[in-house]
Parts: C-alpha cells; structure tokens; sequence
C-alpha cells in the first residue's frame, strides 16, 4: 500500500453485481438509502491495478455519501463503452462518470448524455468535442516530463530510448507522450530510436518490446506510459532490466512499486487512482444538486524512486 496521503480509502461493503444490458459490468450499491440517487461509471477497463484502485475509491466515496454507484467495464472496447453509456441514458441515470476508452469515439455518447441533462464527469481521460461538468485528472503532460528527467537521471544524460504508447486516441496516452518528448530536449545526448504502441497492456509490452529489442540491441533506456508495460518490457529485458536499461514507468501501482523496490524499474510517476476515483463520486453528487465545480481539477502526480518508494508502500 502506499503512504497513508494516497490510501485514505474507507473499507469497503461488498453487495451485489449489476448486470446491464449488452455489458461486463459491476455495480455496488449503498442499499435502500441510494435509491434515489443513482451514477454509473463507465470505465475503459479493470483488467488493470490502476483502474482496481480507482474503482474502489469511488465506491469508498458513493457507500460514505449514501449514493448507488453502478460500475460497468467497457474491456477496452469503444462499442461496447457506447452501449453502455447509451443504457445510461435510459436508465434513470443521475449522473455518469466517464473514463472513455477512446477520447474521440466518446464523444458522441457523451454529448448524447449532456443533452439530456444528465451531468458527465471525466476522470483521468477527457473527452474531446464534449463540454463535460468536469474532468478529475493527473496532470499527465508534467508527469511526463518528470519521467523523461528521471530516466534521463539513471542514463547518466546519454544513450538510446524505446518509448511504449499506450491506448491510441486517449488523453492519457497523448500527454504523457507529449510530456515526455518536451522533457527529452533537454537532453541532446539521448535519442529515441523507436516508439510504439503497446496498449496499456503487459502482455502486448512483452512481445512489443521483444520485438524492437531484435532492431534496436543497444537501448540504454525505456519509458512506458504506464506500469503495466513497464512491467512487460522488465520481463522482456531479463537480466538487462536495472542494470544495462533503465526502466520508466506512470502510475505508482503496487507492482511497479514492487518493481522499484527490486531494482528493475527505475522510477514510476505516481498517480492518485483511488484519489481520483474518490474526487469523480462527489463532484458527480455536486452536479446533480446544482451545484457550481470546476472544469478542471488536477490531481498532483509525484515521481518515485529508490530513495522515496518506502514512503508508498508502509
């Protein structure tokens, strides 16, 4: 677990499954005294830590403010995130917490909502072409440039990078890519000889990376726009992984914390999941009594090393 700022998360009351149409999804409920208030959160997927994490915060936060909570799991597929945002919208719906799989394929969906009169919250991905009540977010693009200057930091200034993508068409994904570049001009003696998509994912970082070690044998160094590909390229570098390469990745979960702690990941920017989520639930119950919150609301995202990770996992 992390240091006590990042997990003050209420444990948590298990209740029942909710099934809606055409979807993978878990929804759990606060009982007889949500009735009235119902949001849905329509996450992009929880076949990840980070997302687990940030689920679980906002129940936290919908079972302390007595709201039914309705979480659906898009499985990183555009389609089916439309479907369910679509059931949303017809089913009585206060509010909708969006974590789109796509940024733009979102769009129209979430418009679909907004001209209903039913409030859309973000949280960690925006939503281009939609005017969303707000959106809860790490600020990515400056957690990017810290990831460029502490891999830059273990390179000892110079050497050669791969750069894992995540999900094509996310928000996430563009600024911290985005970041990240900005934070390497200022180091000339360091070139990025490949960069590629890998999903978000540590099975597609593992053969992604297998395959642009084949092409690029000398890399010094590796920065993954999440944990759960720097996790697949640490296995697909061996014995290299801390030590010949140095490992970067974004969203301090459990294992790359894990990771850090052994000596093969370099650094993680770590973000907030369960803060996030946390913040998504009560500007959501905001909205629907009318009340005024801001459009944007950052979440500091902080870099960790060797020399701080013991401070996230007491």
């Amino acid at each position: 677990m992390k240091s006590s700022s990042f997990r003050k998360i209420a444990a948590l009351t298990a209740t029942a499954a909710l099934i809606l149409v055409g979807t993978t999804a878990c929804g759990r409920g606060g009982g007889d005294e949500a009735s009235g208030t119902k949001i849905v959160m329509a996450l992009s997927t929880l076949n990840n830590p980070f997302f687990v994490e940030l689920r679980d915060g906002a129940q936290a936060a919908a079972d302390e403010a007595g709201v039914q909570l309705n979480i659906v799991d898009a499985q990183n597929d555009s389609a089916t995130q439309a479907n369910q945002l679509a059931t949303a919208a017809s089913g009585g719906t206060k509010a909708v917490i969006v974590n789109p799989v796509d940024s733009d394929a979102a769009s129209s969906s979430v418009n679909d909502l907004l001209s209903a009169d039913i409030p859309v919250i973000g949280v960690d991905r925006t939503v281009n072409g939609a005017d969303l009540n707000s959106l809860v977010a790490s600020d990515n693009v400056a957690g990017g440039r810290q990831a460029a200057d502490e891999l830059a930091k273990a390179m000892g200034e110079k050497g050669s990078v791969i750069h894992l993508q995540g999900v094509s068409g996310t928000s996430a994904s563009r600024d911290r890519g985005q970041g990240f570049e900005e934070g390497m001009k200022a180091y000339p003696d360091i070139t990025v000889v490949a960069k590629q998509t890998a999903n978000f994912d540590r099975a597609a970082a593992l053969d992604v990376t297998t395959n642009l070690l084949q092409s690029n044998p000398a890399v010094t160094g590796l920065f993954a726009e999440n944990d759960e590909m720097a996790l697949g390229a640490i296995q697909a570098l061996g014995s290299r992984a801390g030590t010949e390469v140095s490992v970067v990745g974004f969203d301090g979960t459990s294992d790359g914390l894990a990771a850090i702690e052994a000596g093969t990941l370099v650094a993680t920017i770590a973000q907030q999941p369960a803060e996030l989520g946390k913040l998504s639930v009560e500007l959501a119950i905001k909205a629907i009594a009318g009340d005024k919150i801001e459009k944007t609301v950052p979440v500091e995202v902080v870099s960790v090393t060797k020399t701080n990770v013991g401070d996230f996992t007491k």
